[in-house]
């Protein structure tokens, strides 16, 4: 048999129980690819359960930095018996299956045309540890120390990962610095190692960061000036406010007095929580909502009202499989034409579509600059895959001295002055009329909106001359649908 070699240029796939602890420890051995100065891409592939179903880790190590699915695998942990033969299936010719041997496998489950690898993980963890949750755990850790001498990574880079990860945390590091080495002396004790796939340190990481786009879209968020959020949970969109609450905690409270500058609201359902940002959006406040394909058609009437009341508002939609409930935990692109067209009559979109979390930050904090200047929703289309997996991207880059466009907002000294104020004029031609925020005058300016048709000044209206004159602005503000993207 001809095993596989590769430097730097593998995909490696982790097999395990969902709510075993794994994620944490899949995630370290790609943060310490990644530490070796080589581009790493990883997909955590899981169910939409909470616990004990299979889940999955592929990992694609790549020195040229492609983030892509290659197709096949390299090296299969198989960690857990109920996926066996399908994740031994996987693996290419020549290829790696690294499995706990602590209780014996038939024959007849193996393949000739791989290399196995067998450690037993089990006995090694029940023998150091006492606690069965611990032994479930730092099983985890053990692999990994494991796989480290296998790929040839160095210890002192896992070492770096736990004292940073347990700084001020002296018993978690030296547990887990314990768990790493007594998979690393096993190898070292009974096996060959390096195996003909490996890791070589390099320098193709640069100064790259490495994080997830549901983080990046909600710092964005931070950074464009949103200080109110209304959501409903929802995979897999949920970490993006609650990411933003985190955020919001560190960079909107004040550290003299404690005040809170932000509101966020997890609302009863998703039309509720559509209301609540059309409304802050309305009184003036940069507001978002986060959520997936399901909460899109739940939120369809108040995006309409949005649209045609002219209200500026931002979605963060991170697409999930449809249609229904379809696969919440799989990634498609699949709300590309309902988000364009979202409500019923003629309402078309701005769509911003983010390939990577750097662009997920950028284009959340764009989106909110755009709702205010033309005055509508703005969508932020990313996806499962970008928004829940970590990725190497370019650094965040923020200019201090950047200000927000407010877009078209009267002030109460020209409302004083007399200037001339209709709702849904357009003075300008642009589409785009002038707006205030309700109080900027105590008797001028709007207070009020409707989302029906209406006259300049915004009075009821069914004159065939005013309609077509309201939908001819609204039409011409966002010249939707407008797809802003980058090429690929």
């Amino acid at each position: 048999m001809k095993r596989i070699e590769a430097i730097n240029d593998f995909v490696i796939k982790f097999a395990n129980v969902n709510g075993s602890g794994s994620a944490s420890a899949n995630e370290l051995f790609s943060k310490a690819v990644m530490r070796m100065g080589v581009p790493v891409s990883p997909r955590n592939i899981f169910p939409s359960n909470i616990q004990g179903m299979p889940t999955w880790y592929e990992a694609r190590v790549c020195e040229k930095g492609y983030h892509g699915r290659r197709g096949g695998v390299d090296m299969m942990v198989a960690m857990n018996p109920q996926t066996w033969d399908g994740d031994v299936a996987e693996i290419e010719p020549g290829g790696y299956l690294f499995y706990d041997n602590t209780r014996p496998i038939p024959e007849s489950k193996f393949r000739t045309d791989v290399q196995v690898i067998g450690i037993p993980l089990t006995e090694i963890s029940n023998a150091a540890y006492v606690d069965p949750r611990q032994r479930q755990l730092f099983k985890n850790i053990i692999y990994v120390g494991a796989l480290s001498v296998l790929l040839d990574v160095d210890a002192d880079v896992f070492e770096t990962l736990f004292s940073e990860q347990y700084q001020g945390k002296e018993r978690l590091l030296d547990s887990n610095v314990r768990a790493l080495h007594l998979g690393r002396d096993y190898v070292k004790k009974h096996l060959e190692a390096p195996l003909g796939i490996r890791v070589r340190k390099s320098d193709k990481v640069g100064d790259q960061i490495f994080t997830d786009g549901n983080s990046a879209a909600a710092l964005g968020c931070i950074y464009g000036g949103a200080t109110v959020a209304a959501w409903y949970p929802i995979t897999p969109s949920s970490s993006v406010p609650e990411a933003f609450q985190k955020y919001c905690d560190k960079f909107r409270v004040d550290p003299a007095t404690g005040q809170h500058y932000y509101a966020i609201v997890q609302a009863e359902d998703e039309l509720a929580s559509i209301g609540m940002v059309v409304g802050a959006g309305w009184n003036g406040a940069r507001a978002f909502t986060a959520t997936s394909g399901p909460g899109v058609s739940l939120m369809t009437e108040f995006i309409g009202l949005a649209y045609f009341a002219e209200i500026p508002v931002t979605i963060i939609n991170v697409q999930r499989g449809g249609p229904s409930t379809g696969m919440p935990t799989r990634t498609q692109q699949s709300d590309l034409t309902s988000c364009a067209y979202a409500s019923h009559g003629d309402t078309k979109h701005v769509l911003l579509f983010p390939q990577d979390p750097h662009e997920c930050f950028t284009h959340s904090a764009a989106a909110l600059d755009l709702a205010e200047r033309l005055q509508t929703p703005i969508f932020v289309m990313t996806d499962l895959d970008i928004g829940m997996n970590q990725r190497l991207c370019k650094p965040f880059v923020w200019d201090d001295a950047r200000d927000y466009d407010r877009g078209k907002v009267m002030t109460a000294a020209e409302l004083e002055a007399g200037k001339d104020f209709g709702r849904y004029k357009d003075v300008d031609g642009d589409g785009i009329p002038w707006r205030t925020l309700p109080g900027t005058h105590p008797t001028k300016g709007a207070f009020f909106t409707r989302g029906t048709t209406r006259d300049p000044y915004a009075r009821y209206s069914e004159k065939g001359s005013t309609t077509s004159t309201t939908w001819s602005a609204c039409s011409r503000s966002s010249r939707p649908p407008l797809i802003w993207c980058r090429s690929r």
